[in-house]
């Protein structure tokens, strides 16, 4: 019998990422994962209507009652987090970890005076660090496929309207923490550069503006930012597009170097099984390939298709370590911290130089 078999998890919050994200990952994970065992929100009625999704998909009864994995609003999460590892138990909480890196610091520090010791595991839920499109990404370039790094960008620009059912949750619409939509949905961004990139980013100097009245405080940021290998970029974030054509104009992330450049890119394509559509990480990796004279030759060209799959991916992670002490790099508290620092900086930055290292107050 698996360790999975005798081991219980809960879900701390009943949102749209609580139903369309986590339960089907654990659906997927089967005997791998830990049986549901409760579910908890603040209302009883959203409670029992996460319980039914999760008879229905998981073929089990939860209790509604409170527990331990946290899909909560950013400003409430951090002392939920708290509260779950004084009560001695394991946590994985949605990202971001902290509405801002001076509250973050302070939670890190707790949990790393208090209960780390203890071996209680905190881990922090960025699905796109887990994403295995950007995992392969980083991969190839950390092999020198591309040589060595000189510069990246990455481009995202969002459409959201009233209507969406993103912008209809309440502590979206009227948020209390800074940057709104480009805190809660930029950290993905900067994870995945964090993921991809084999020198950690250092410094950052960039604008940020309203331009959507209704996605208050801000929706849009450019920055420009530095690597700690000397490599340079640019990292453009939006939510407040006109229209949602303007959606497929430039979005993705290229990382270029002196012998070759990685694409990485979200689309369409049809699975060999089902013939219907799926979504994938298409990584596209160019090389210069030389002849015995040294001289570049033609490009060679390797592409990936990797499933859209990162909730799955790291409860995998999160419950290989507790109920197997397995160990990897996902869900680092430090590292989605590094994420915040990067939003945080391009939202106060004005044009000055932000050094990212003295933000979170490490090496």
């Amino acid at each position: 019998m698996s360790a999975a078999s005798n081991a219980g998890v809960a879900i701390l919050g009943s949102g749209i990422f609580a139903k369309e994200a986590h339960l089907p990952a654990l659906q997927a994970l089967g005997p791998l994962a830990p049986k549901l065992k409760a579910v908890y929100s603040r209302s009883e009625k959203s409670a029992r209507e996460l319980a039914d999704e999760a008879a229905t998909i998981l073929r089990i009864t939860p209790q509604t009652s409170p527990p331990l994995s946290s899909i909560l609003p950013i400003t409430l999460q951090p002392s939920i987090v708290l509260k779950a590892l004084a009560a001695g138990k394991h946590v994985i909480s949605e990202k971001p970890v902290a509405p801002d890196v001076a509250s973050g610091l302070r939670l890190i520090a707790t949990y790393e005076a208090e209960y780390k010791p203890k071996g209680l595991i905190w881990r922090v839920a960025e699905n796109w660090e887990a994403e295995p499109g950007y995992i392969a990404a980083g991969q190839a370039i950390r092999a020198g496929k591309i040589g060595k790094v000189i510069f990246f960008s990455l481009r995202g620009v969002n459409y959201m309207d009233q209507d969406s059912k993103w912008y209809k949750t309440p502590w979206r619409t009227i948020p209390d923490y800074q940057g709104g939509f480009l805190l809660d949905g930029g950290v993905h961004s900067a994870a995945a550069l964090r993921v991809m990139l084999p020198s950690p980013m250092t410094h950052l100097s960039g604008f940020a503006s309203l331009n959507v009245e209704w996605l208050a405080p801000h929706d849009t940021i450019n920055t420009v930012i530095k690597a700690a290998d000397g490599s340079h970029g640019i990292f453009e974030l939006s939510f407040g597009a006109p229209t949602p054509s303007r959606t497929s104009i430039g979005n993705g992330t290229v990382i270029t170097g002196t012998e070759g450049y990685v694409t990485v890119n979200q689309m369409k394509v049809k699975d060999p099984v089902t013939g219907g559509d799926t979504s994938v990480f298409r990584v596209t990796i160019k090389s210069v390939t030389r002849g015995a004279d040294g001289k570049p030759g033609p490009e060679k060209e390797e592409v990936i298709d990797e499933p859209i799959r990162g909730v799955e991916m790291e409860l995998a992670s999160f419950f290989a370590a507790v109920l197997e002490g397995k160990e990897d790099d996902l869900g680092s508290p430090m590292g989605a911290l590094r994420d915040v620092a990067i939003i945080e900086a391009a939202l106060n930055s004005g044009g000055k130089l932000i050094d990212l290292e003295e933000l979170v107050g490490r090496p």
